[in-house]
């Protein structure tokens, strides 16, 4: 009888996970997070095949998440304990001229996911933004009002009132201008930009009105983790603790990897004719986190040196 109940306790102390959206930079550094945790199994999901190199650890389903009923399918045949919802439509200047796909990945997926949580019992991590805000002021708080400039900010934020509407368990996890590096990338960031144009000393405009506080993946991974492994209530901000403009980010990307700045010129972001407004000013307050959560993020240089690059 004690060998049973052993067994049981056993069995009870394994936490399933499922991450969707695996196959983007949060999602891979998930996959490596979570597959390296002893107590934890991992499913991962994502549109077509698994584009992380890596195969043990792990096991990794293709999903689309507009498809609500092959979600929650699967939800009902994997039973998680945690969702950590990372995919989502990020592309800000597509956002604004295909509202339909938007709504349907940022609003409405995550209104089913959450109204899923309630229903099953999971804990739904859920990613957003940090352009929910209209970037007045810096340092935003979970506190502060939201006010989006774009329909990809206005998106999120909608997703985000469908998680405190319907779900029951949940952390809402704001971020920031997320770089980081993985084997297969579908798009790059702001610090590989960086560092590429200034490698090849290609010409190039950088904004000098825009600040942020850029947050490393593995560290946006970290307190999605934390996250999910406290079933912490409520919304956190997750993002780098160095505050920068975008100017003074390739500048200390330039610093770091020892390339001229020669061919880079700064200009107001309103000479870009860019589709969707970006906010000016979005740093994101992390104290929370680090109380909480005990989340503790990497200095922007340490994130350089970790990309290996």
């Amino acid at each position: 009888m004690d060998e049973i109940c052993g067994m049981n306790s056993l069995e009870k102390a394994i936490t399933k996970v499922l991450v969707t959206g695996s196959n983007g930079l949060l999602g891979q550094k998930l996959t490596d997070l979570l597959a390296a945790q002893p107590n934890w199994e991992l499913l991962a999901t994502g549109v077509g095949v698994n584009r992380h190199p890596a195969r043990e650890g792990y096991r990794y389903e293709t999903l689309d998440i507009t498809d609500t009923a092959a979600m929650q399918a699967l939800l009902e045949l994997e039973l998680p304990d945690v969702v950590i919802h990372t995919a989502a439509m990020t592309t800000v200047d597509d956002c604004e001229f295909k509202h339909d796909e938007c709504v349907a990945l940022n609003v409405i997926a995550v209104e089913h996911l959450a109204k899923l949580s309630k229903k099953m019992g999971f804990h739904l991590v859920h990613v957003s933004t940090d352009f929910i805000f209209d970037g007045t002021k810096p340092m935003y708080s979970e506190q502060d009002e939201a006010n989006p400039l774009s329909y990809y900010g206005w998106s999120k934020l909608e997703g985000e009132k469908k998680v405190l509407e319907n779900a029951n368990s949940y952390s809402i996890i704001r971020t920031v201008l997320v770089y980081g590096r993985v084997a297969d990338m579908s798009r790059t960031n702001i610090v590989l930009w960086a560092y590429n144009t200034l490698k090849q000393q290609k010409t190039a405009n950088v904004v000098t009105d825009q600040y942020r506080t850029p947050t490393f993946a593995e560290d946006l991974a970290m307190g999605c983790f934390l996250a999910a492994d406290q079933r912490a209530q409520g919304v956190f901000n997750i993002a780098g603790k160095d505050y920068m403009g975008i100017m003074e980010l390739v500048e200390r990307v330039a610093k770091f990897y020892g390339y001229s700045m020669d061919c880079i010129k700064g200009v107001d972001s309103n000479t870009l004719n860019q589709p969707a407004k970006r906010p000016p000013i979005t740093g994101l307050d992390i104290g929370k986190a680090q109380r909480i959560l005990g989340y503790a993020p990497h200095s922007f240089e340490e994130g350089l040196a970790a990309l290996g690059l």
